[in-house]
């Protein structure tokens, strides 16, 4: 680990990486804006203990370490396999607002611009990726593309039962957006 602590620019992420434990904020597996390799070292120990803690009987591949990314808007874009319909995609704020708001739009996939942009629009929370208080707007645009090629991936592959994409940290417009964290189930193809 040290060999890789020094090659880290700073500040960086940490999480658990562990097959066993797929929401690494409630198991407190996640460390966010280390700037050190002291800070590093003492955090892998904590995150170690936490996930033990969390639940005794997972498997800890370790931990992951990523780039820490500058503040954004949070989204969350997820697909399933519903029995009676097949691919769905779902999208809404992310972070902890999907939980608290149950803000999310749903469609059938797979997704042309205009629908993508439809789910994206009808979520009570948009002004909040409009650009509200002279914020700039979100990336629609990188959004759009993320729900299509999610909802594309879920239609062609259905032994996908779940994809999970969350957060989804959206700059500002033409910034792009970038995956923070993503799950994806695999079940029976039918």
């Amino acid at each position: 680990m040290s060999r890789a602590a020094r090659e880290v620019r700073y500040p960086i992420v940490l999480k658990i990486a562990s097959p066993d434990i797929t929401n690494k904020s409630e198991a407190k597996g996640v460390k966010v804006g280390l700037t050190s390799e002291l800070e590093l070292r003492q955090s892998f120990d904590e995150l170690i203990d936490n996930a033990r803690a969390y639940k005794p009987d997972a498997k800890i591949l370790g931990v992951t370490i990523q780039e820490y990314l500058p503040p954004a808007r949070e989204v969350i874009v997820g697909a399933l396999q519903d029995p009676s319909f097949g691919a769905t995609v779902m999208f809404g704020l992310g972070g902890v607002w999907v939980e608290v708001l149950k803000d999310i739009s749903f469609r059938l996939a797979p997704l042309n611009a205009e629908d993508a942009r439809e789910m994206i629009q009808e979520i009570k929370g948009y002004p909040v990726l409009a650009g509200i208080q002279r914020a700039p707007p979100a990336d629609i645009d990188a959004l759009v593309n993320i729900i299509q090629k999610v909802g594309q991936l879920a239609h062609e592959f259905p032994e996908i039962t779940e994809i999970d994409l969350n957060p989804i940290f959206v700059f500002d417009n033409g910034k792009g957006a970038v995956t923070a964290d993503a799950r994806i189930v695999l079940g029976r193809r039918k």
